[in-house]
């Protein structure tokens, strides 16, 4: 052995986790590591960089940061670094700067992963094992992402421009024209004094051009006639995320904030564009400027594209389903504008529901449709039956044309029995609840996560606040509910082991959604009615049942990791196949797995499994809830 090399053994082998490893291993480590010197104020590793080797800091130390610039954390002599990327074989997330004159060991990407394979209580050190393993893998991936983690007050960069919605639009302009500003907050005085001013409205350039130029207006109309009110807003705390979500769902170009009520400022979509999931913006806009299914149906690629870029730029798990389910429902939206255009105004109020994970706000790629229509207690069906049959239609084929399927199980607005008046559906519920059966669980299982997208949406909120009353205190029905969620296992054996599912060409891979997400949803669902929780979403519902004494303290954040990881290892296999030019499905071989990623995902299927085991115990006929 060299001189040289028995130095470094020397050195390497005082500090975890090199001190769990023979002899052999540390020799082969001094055989292959190069040496980098760094002076102080270096960049080590930049976002973004592909990574090929593990640091260990010699001497010296360094400094490594968020994605947003904030401080992670320090290290100096014994500390590594680059082990994320190189876990999940993707680039750097954490950038890296030499605080002092750095000396460090670059130990190889193959001679890293040999060890985290073949010595497991080096791979544990590495990680952190079992469940605080996943806690911090899901914690990192949440720091990687600067949208989960800004806040909109950051986009502030001066206060709200304001007019007195006395002032005309001429006046409103000159104002928008001297502070360079696209957009007024209408405001009026407080007649008690308490406040100096309150937010009406807001006008835009366009509102100006569309509403005053292009109408022949006089310029001396006030500006509080062609103002918008009740205004979406957000408030200065929420994510930047939400804010995107809200302008998408929304169709809106600019946004106020507020502060306890007061307007702080608005931001833009040229303010979002700053962050990374802009494209989602721009899609939108685009699926609202469509005038027929088939220009619909042309931006298949573009929303392949788009979730694509979502996933490389670090979207979490919450934030892909959340733009994907409103992507979806903007789809939903603008087919059913373009059908009443054609078929003209409906004879009766109706309410069009999307149902399962586009309600939830957990959609992804591969996704069937699943909706249904709510009409007026006035449905008469001889005379209005023909109507509402040809929009279900025009809707149905048109979400089939732009990538959605249609449901396997004909849970469609085409299917009589789910067109129907809003009394029909309240005897539905109650039916499903009071006297459950194996299909109404079924039923109950879709239905249950409901969203109203067109119409009188509050019909589906009345729908929503019916079940939440009725199923809170029902043990009988919470039981049977338990019973069902029960059904689909997560794929572990008896030794932790994964339980291949044949199928087709997939000799050896394992349906993620059927396997992992659905059962998931499923029993979160069941303690989500249990905790009286409004929320659709399974991370919001999780929030609420953590509220709660349903869970042994901890099981709600288990939960949460979960989900979390499952979703995106489904996530990602999905826009691999994108990129790669396949169609994307829900089924993944864990063998193109990383060992770091196999791991985890066992970690987290044994959490799914304990949990519907405690959910069979915490859920029995005639038990308290």
């Amino acid at each position: 052995m060299q001189a040289g090399h028995q130095e470094i053994i020397d050195f390497i082998q005082r500090y975890p986790p090199f001190n769990t490893l023979p002899l052999t291993a540390l020799a082969r480590i001094a055989a292959t590591l190069e040496v980098s010197y760094y002076k102080a104020g270096t960049p080590i590793l930049t976002f973004g960089q592909q990574v090929d080797a593990w640091y260990l800091i010699r001497s010296g130390a360094v400094e490594i940061y968020r994605r947003n610039g904030d401080l992670y954390n320090r290290l100096s002599a014994g500390g590594y670094f680059g082990e994320f990327g190189l876990l999940r074989e993707n680039s750097v997330r954490f950038p890296v700067t030499a605080l002092e004159d750095t000396l460090t060991y670059l130990i190889p990407a193959p001679i890293f992963n040999e060890l985290f394979s073949k010595y497991e209580e080096f791979a544990d050190l590495v990680e952190v094992e079992d469940r605080t393993r996943l806690r911090q893998t899901v914690a990192r991936t949440e720091e990687a992402s600067g949208l989960m983690t800004s806040r909109i007050e950051a986009l502030i960069s001066r206060p709200p421009v304001t007019i007195d919605s006395r002032a005309t639009v001429c006046e409103a302009a000159q104002k928008m024209s001297k502070e360079g500003v696209s957009s007024l907050l209408i405001v009026t005085p407080e007649a008690d004094g308490e406040r100096s001013q309150t937010l009406a409205g807001i006008v835009t350039d366009k509102d100006l051009r569309d509403r005053v130029i292009a109408r022949g207006l006089s310029f001396d109309t006030p500006v509080a006639t062609i103002m918008t009110g009740q205004l979406t807003h957000v408030s200065h705390h929420q994510l930047v995320f939400e804010a995107m979500l809200i302008m998408m769902q929304h169709n809106i170009h600019h946004l106020p904030v507020l502060k306890q009520d007061l307007p702080v400022g608005v931001i833009s979509q040229s303010d979002i564009i700053r962050y990374e999931s802009q494209n989602s913006l721009f899609l939108v806009s685009r699926i609202f400027h469509c005038n027929s299914i088939s220009e619909l149906s042309t931006l298949k690629n573009e929303v392949r594209a788009c979730f694509s870029r979502i996933v490389r730029e670090d979207a979490n798990s919450q934030m892909t389903g959340r733009a994907m389910a409103v992507i979806g429902r903007s789809f939903t939206q603008r087919l059913l504008a373009l059908a009443e255009a054609e078929l003209g105004p409906p004879p009766v109020p109706y309410c069009f529901i999307t149902l399962g994970s586009m309600a939830r706000q957990e959609q992804l790629l591969v996704t069937d449709q699943d909706n249904a229509l709510i009409l007026d207690n006035r449905y008469d069906a001889s005379r209005h039956e023909a109507y509402f049959m040809a929009l279900a239609r025009r809707v149905c084929d048109g979400l089939a044309a732009c990538g959605y399927h249609y449901c396997s199980g004909n849970i469609m607005a085409t299917n009589g029995r789910w067109r129907q008046p809003l009394a029909v559906w309240e005897g539905y519920f109650d039916e499903w609840i009071d006297t459950p059966s194996p299909q109404t669980l079924l039923d109950s299982a879709i239905f249950f996560d409901l969203d109203a997208v067109w119409g009188q949406l509050a019909w589906g909120e009345q729908l929503n606040k019916r079940i939440t009353h009725k199923v809170r205190h029902n043990s009988r029905f919470l039981a049977c509910m338990a019973r069902n969620a029960l059904l689909r296992k997560p794929p572990l054996g008896f030794f932790k082991n994964f339980v291949m599912e044949p199928s087709g060409q997939h000799t050896q891979s394992i349906d993620m959604k059927r396997r992992g997400t659905a059962p998931l949803a499923d029993l979160i669902r069941v303690h989500a009615l249990a905790a009286g929780s409004a929320a659709r979403n399974s991370f919001d519902r999780l929030q609420d049942i953590m509220q709660t004494d349903l869970l042994p303290h901890g099981r709600g954040q288990d939960l949460r990791d979960a989900l979390e990881f499952i979703s995106m290892v489904r996530i990602r296999h999905q826009a691999q196949d994108v990129e790669s030019g396949q169609e994307p499905d829900n089924r993944i071989e864990p063998l193109n797995l990383s060992e770091f990623e196999r791991k985890n995902l066992k970690d987290a299927f044994q959490i799914l499994s304990n949990a519907q085991k405690f959910l069979k115990y915490r859920y029995q006929p005639g038990r308290k809830v």
